[in-house]
C-alpha cells in the first residue's frame, strides 16, 4: 500500500511575469506573434482568458516542474526571423548572477538568426521552468528593424534558508540536514528539493517505514521549505480469521469465527497503536506468530484510518488443526501385549496452552507422560511460561549394556523413572532467556522381567542407595543466548547454552551434586557448491559438562549415537564423569526441500570413566574417546526437519543414525 500525495503550494507556473505593450509598428506577418503575451500570454498551462497583470515580486515558487521536451509545432505555424534575444528580470529585482543567466541561454532554443514560432517560445518557457530555478517566466516578442526581439522575464526563486518538516516521529536527527544541507545558502532549485525529497523517502523505505510519504511541500517567500511527513500512524490493530476459501466472512456474509482467542495473537505483535507502520518489525512479528504452531496460513492486512495519514492492520489467520488422539497395539519380548493412547492439543481453550498425554499399558508395566504448558502465564509482562509434567518412563541404559549382566539375569537394564516436574522461563532480552525449575524422579533399575536390580556381575551397585532405588530432587537453573540469523537454517550468529542441576539429599541415596553442561555453536556462510539456491553454512560446535559430587553410575554422561558422536553405536565410546565432543559440519542445499551436510564428530571423557561408581565404561572395554565422520541428507517436512545420517567410525564401524532437527 502506498499513498502518494505530492502537493506544492505556489503559483501556478502558467502566471504571467509583466503586461506587454501594443505593438502598433509591427508587422502583420510578425504581430501575432507580437501580441500573444497581450492576448494569450505563452505559459506552460492553458493560456488565460484575459491579460494576467505583473505577479508580486515576493511569488512562491512553483514546485511542479513542466516538462523540458520541446513541443512540435503545427504543421502551418507562421515562422519569423529572430534578431536578438535578453534575458531580464522584473523591476525592482536585482538582475540575475550570470551563471543562472548561462542557464537559461542553454535551455532555450530561440537564437539570434533563427525562425520562431509560438510553439517554440512556448517550449522555451517551459524549458526555462524546468530548470527549476525559477518562479514565473514570460516570454515577450518585439518587432525590430532586424527581425523579433525576444525578451524572456525571469523570477527566480528566493535564497532557501531552511527545509523544516513536520508530523515526524522516527525521524532520525540530522537526516534532513544530510539531504539538503549543501542546498542552503543558495537559490532554491526545485528540481534538487524534488530529488532532495525522493531521497527522503528512500530513507523512510530502507529503514522499514514504508508507508511513509511526504504528503505536502509549503514554500514561503523567506526561503523557508516545510515538508509535511506522513509516517504511516498505526490506528488500530485486529484479527481477522480466514476460511479454506481464503475469505474473511462466509457464504452468508458474517465474519469467520475462530478459536484462537484475539490477545494470543496481538501479545506476540512489537508494533503498537500510535506508533509508525515499520515493515521489517511487522514480518518479525508474522514470524513469531507462527511460530505458535495454531495457524497454516497468515498475512498482514492494510486498510486506511479515519485519518487519511493513517492505517488500520489486519492480521488475516488461517487456523491449523492442533488437535490430535491416537491408539495402538503391540507385542514386545519385555513388557509383552501392550497398548498405546497419546493425546495431544495444541491450543487448549484457545489460549495457546499445550496438554499432552500418552499411556502406555502392558502386561508388566504402566508408562505415561502428562504434560502441560502455558507460554505466556497469565498474561505476565515479562512474558514467563509456564511447563508441568507427571511421567513414569523407561528407557534403555547405555550405561550398563551388554556383555556384562545384573543380577541373575545377564541382560541390559532398563531405567525407570517415575516423577513429576516443573519449570519457568522468561526472556531476558533478545534472543536470550532464562528457566528455573524444579523435578523429583524415583528412579528404579529393573531387569527384562521388571524385577528391581542392584548390582552388576561385578558386584557393583547400580544405585547409590544399593536398594535398585534412588531418589533424585533437582534443582535446575538454565541460560541461552541465541543470535543465529535463522533458528531453523542458520547461516550466521552463534547459540551459547549452559545448564546445571543441583540436587538436595532426600530420601533414598542421599544424593547430593551439582551438574554442569555448557554447548557453543557457531556458523558462518560459505559458498562451496552450487547444486541448488539456498544457505549454505559452515557449523561448528563445542560442548563439554562434568559432574561434582555423589554421582550415581546411571547419571554419567554417555558418549557415542545420533546426538553424541555420529558412526558409533549408542554409548558405545565410554560413559565418564565428565566429557567433551566437538563437531563440525558443512551444510548445503541439494534441491528444492532436500539438503545435504558432511560432518565430523570427535568425543572424549576426559579420562574420567574411573570416577563412575564401579566403572562401568571400563569393565566393558570401552575406548573412552573417538571419532565419526560422514554425510548426511537433510529432508524438510511439517514436523520439521528430517535427519538422516551414515557415519563410518574411528574403530572401524558404520552407523545410520536418524533424528528430527539438526544435531544443533
Amino acid at each position: 500500500m502506498r499513498i502518494n500525495l505530492l502537493v506544492f503550494t505556489a503559483l501556478a507556473a502558467s502566471s504571467t511575469l509583466l503586461s506587454n505593450p501594443l505593438m502598433a509598428k509591427a508587422a502583420p506577418a510578425r504581430q501575432e506573434i507580437a501580441q500573444a503575451p497581450t492576448t494569450q500570454p505563452i505559459t506552460p498551462s492553458a493560456p488565460p482568458t484575459e491579460p494576467t497583470p505583473p505577479p508580486p515580486s515576493n511569488t512562491l515558487p512553483n514546485l511542479g516542474l513542466p516538462s523540458s521536451t520541446p513541443t512540435p509545432p503545427p504543421a502551418n505555424e507562421l515562422q519569423v526571423l529572430v534578431g536578438e534575444v535578453s534575458i531580464k528580470t522584473p523591476e525592482g529585482q536585482p538582475p540575475l548572477p550570470p551563471e543562472l543567466e548561462q542557464k537559461i541561454y542553454d535551455a532555450i532554443s530561440t537564437k539570434p538568426g533563427r525562425t520562431v514560432t509560438r510553439t517554440q517560445l512556448q517550449s522555451d518557457i517551459n524549458a526555462v521552468f524546468a530548470t527549476g530555478f525559477f518562479s514565473n517566466v514570460q516570454a515577450e516578442p518585439e518587432d525590430t528593424d532586424i527581425g523579433v526581439r525576444v525578451t524572456f522575464f525571469v523570477l527566480p526563486n528566493p535564497v532557501l534558508k531552511a527545509v523544516n518538516t513536520e508530523g515526524t516521529q522516527v525521524l532520525e536527527k540530522g537526516v534532513v540536514d544530510r539531504i539538503f544541507g549543501s542546498q542552503i545558502g543558495k537559490i532554491t532549485n526545485l528540481k534538487d528539493i524534488q530529488a532532495g525529497v525522493k531521497e527522503l523517502e528512500k530513507y523512510y523505505q530502507d529503514k522499514g517505514y514504508v508507508l511513509a510519504q511526504i504528503v505536502d511541500i509549503k514554500a514561503t517567500p523567506e526561503g523557508n521549505i516545510n515538508l509535511l511527513v506522513s509516517e504511516g500512524v498505526i490506528e488500530g490493530i485486529k484479527v481477522a480469521f480466514i476460511n479454506e476459501d481464503g475469505k474473511t466472512v462466509d457464504k452468508e456474509g458474517k465474519p469467520v469465527t475462530g478459536t484462537t482467542r484475539d490477545f494470543i495473537i496481538t501479545r506476540e505483535l512489537t508494533i503498537k497503536e500510535g506508533e509508525i507502520f515499520n515493515k521489517n518489525s511487522v514480518q518479525s512479528d508474522l514470524q513469531k506468530v507462527f511460530a505458535l504452531g495454531l495457524f497454516e496460513d497468515l498475512n498482514i492486512g492494510l486498510a486506511p484510518g479515519s485519518d487519511p495519514r493513517k492505517v488500520v492492520v489486519t492480521v488475516n489467520v488461517k487456523e491449523r488443526n492442533t488437535g490430535s488422539i491416537a491408539a495402538g497395539a503391540g507385542l514386545s519380548s519385555s513388557t509383552g501385549l501392550f497398548g498405546t493412547v497419546s493425546f495431544q492439543q495444541q491450543n487448549l481453550g484457545g489460549n495457546n496452552q499445550k496438554l499432552g498425554l500418552d499411556v502406555q499399558v502392558g502386561e508388566r508395566e504402566l508408562l505415561f507422560d502428562l504434560n502441560f504448558t502455558d507460554p505466556w502465564l497469565a498474561g505476565d509482562p515479562n512474558r514467563t511460561s509456564f511447563t508441568a509434567n507427571l511421567f513414569n518412563r523407561r528407557l534403555f541404559s547405555y550405561v550398563f549394556d551388554s556383555p556384562v549382566g545384573i543380577g541373575i539375569n545377564n541382560d541390559t537394564p532398563r531405567i525407570n523413572r517415575l516423577g513429576t516436574g516443573f519449570s519457568f522461563s522468561r526472556p531476558l532480552g533478545v534472543g536470550t532467556t532464562a528457566s528455573l525449575g524444579l523435578r523429583y524422579e524415583r528412579v528404579s533399575i529393573t531387569d527384562s522381567n521388571n524385577a528391581i536390580a542392584t548390582i552388576d556381575s561385578k558386584g557393583n551397585p547400580l544405585t547409590s542407595s544399593g536398594t535398585g532405588q534412588d531418589d533424585l530432587l533437582l534443582l535446575q537453573f538454565a541460560y541461552a543466548n541465541d543470535q543465529r540469523d535463522n533458528p531453523i537454517k542458520p547461516s550466521t550468529g552463534s547459540v551459547f547454552r549452559i545448564a546445571t542441576e543441583q540436587s538436595i539429599p532426600v530420601g533414598l541415596g542421599s544424593i547430593f551434586l551439582n551438574r554442569v553442561r555448557a554447548s557453543y555453536s557457531y556458523f558462518m556462510p560459505v559458498s562451496f557448491l552450487n547444486f541448488s539456491e539456498g544457505t549454505q553454512a559452515l557449523a561448528f560446535n563445542i560442548q563439554a559438562g562434568t559432574v561434582l559430587g555423589t554421582l550415581p553410575p546411571y547419571e554419567a554422561f554417555q558418549l557415542g549415537g545420533s546426538n553424541s558422536v555420529r558412526g558409533w553405536d549408542e554409548g558405545k565410546i565410554g560413559s565418564g564423569r565428565s566429557f567433551g565432543i566437538f563437531s563440525a559440519e558443512y551444510r548445503f542445499p541439494v534441491f528444492n526441500i532436500v539438503g545435504g551436510v558432511l560432518f565430523f564428530d570427535y568425543g572424549t571423557d576426559l579420562g574420567s570413566a574411573s570416577g563412575v561408581p564401579g566403572n562401568p565404561a571400563g569393565a566393558r572395554n570401552k575406548p573412552g574417546s573417538g571419532a565419526g565422520y560422514g554425510l548426511g541428507v537433510r529432508v524438510q517436512s511439517p514436523l520439521g526437519s528430517i535427519r538422516v545420517d551414515y557415519g563410518l567410525a574411528s574403530n572401524g564401524g558404520t552407523q545410520f543414525s536418524f533424528g528430527l532437527g539438526e544435531k544443533f
